[in-house]
């Protein structure tokens, strides 16, 4: 499965454009580049142009290449004019294809994250067989309000884990979409104000998937649902249920600047992490299809301004400065990295981070990927 969606992903199709003149070399380069195995079109065209996140450009103003949708392992680019055409001359195509990201690292991030407005409608797991306090694959679990289901349909079985808002109300949940008791939201406070004040959505964890096996009859109220999924966290009482999809997201991306920039978008939150990540880890940011974005949006990510306390001429104090509200010191914005949206909702998108100067924090803003 995954070796053919790689497959698919590498198969990105691109718009025909002349847009090579325009493209900005990052220096000196040789004249030909021999892609090795391990490299993404992203990487290679870090290593050649200012602006990594244009790749497609440079492939898709080839016109000798039959298919400017591949690159092989062993494939050798000429680079002597960036800004001419570039011709290609083909590898031995004994090795899958290389597309612009490694799908095996956004995978997980594409199946078992998604966002809604709300989640307390549907189906929950109450119990478990034999009285277990979790289940897990092979195992029974019975589910309530499970109206109108059917022998073998299988559902994926989702939990609440944040509520997303801004600026300051983003929360984490308990299985049971509870906010979680004490978590003090201390790394949330780290978002800056904003004019944005808003619920975004509740984002939803796919924690396993089964199949029914049973439906209510008679006196039994719940559904049993045999879990599947070896490889899926356990299941809890809580829990909540939505049919499984067919094919959740896209298999294409086409890297371009955002359409439109709505002002104070933020990363909410870095997934699997608390409060910083770094290239390749996934980020939610506070934008969705209602803002412009769609998969495949690049934008730049920086610090924002904020302010320090002078120590020499300022009062003593022992707040943090970044959480530093008085009268100080203005401090510049810092660029942080370009990230790259894999999946887009109405409020909210998650983005993957391509390459970076730093580390990536909850609150850093999004900007133009052309933003210096």
């Amino acid at each position: 499965m995954l070796t053919r969606l790689r497959t698919a992903f590498a198969v990105a199709m691109l718009t025909v454009a002349t847009y090579a003149l325009a493209v900005e070399s990052a220096g000196s380069h040789p004249d030909t580049y021999v892609v090795q195995k391990g490299d993404t079109l992203w990487d290679i065209a870090g290593r050649f142009l200012k602006k990594p996140w244009l790749w497609p450009e440079i492939w898709q103003a080839n016109p000798q290449v039959a298919n400017p949708h591949l690159i092989y392992p062993g494939d050798v680019l000429s680079l002597a004019y960036l800004d001419r055409v570039v011709a290609v001359e083909p590898g031995p195509r004994e090795e899958a294809p290389i597309g612009a990201v490694p799908l095996s690292e956004i995978e997980p991030f594409l199946k078992n994250l998604r966002v809604t407005d709300a989640f307390e409608h549907l189906p929950y797991v109450v119990a478990f067989e034999d009285n277990r306090l979790r289940g897990s694959a092979g195992q029974a679990a019975y589910v309530k309000n499970l109206a109108g289901a059917a022998v073998g349909q299988r559902y994926a079985v989702v939990r609440p884990t944040v509520r997303y808002a801004m600026p300051r109300n983003t929360r984490d949940l308990l299985p049971s979409g509870r906010p979680t008791p004490g978590d003090g939201a201390l790394w949330k406070e780290y978002v800056p104000p904003t004019d944005r004040n808003e619920f975004l959505g509740y984002e939803l964890t796919q924690v396993n998937v089964g199949t029914i096996t049973r439906v209510p009859a008679g006196s039994v109220e719940v559904a049993t649902l045999t879990l599947e999924d070896s490889n899926g966290k356990e299941v809890r009482a809580g829990d909540r249920l939505i049919p499984v999809e067919p094919q959740p997201y896209d298999l294409q991306f086409f890297p371009h600047p955002p359409r439109e920039l709505p002002t104070d978008v933020r990363v909410l939150a870095v997934a699997d992490a608390i409060a910083s990540g770094g290239p390749r880890d996934v980020i939610a940011l506070s934008a969705g299809a209602r803002d412009g974005f769609d998969n495949g949006t690049v934008v730049s990510l920086w610090r924002t301004s904020t302010k320090v306390n002078d120590r020499v001429t300022g009062g003593q104090t022992s707040r943090m400065d970044d959480r530093f509200s008085g009268a100080g010191v203005a401090l510049p914005e810092e660029y942080a990295a370009h990230a790259m949206v894999f999946r887009t909702f109405d409020k909210v998108s998650y983005a993957l981070v391509m390459d970076g100067v730093k580390p990536v924090r909850v609150g850093y803003s999004a900007r133009h990927p052309d933003t210096e």
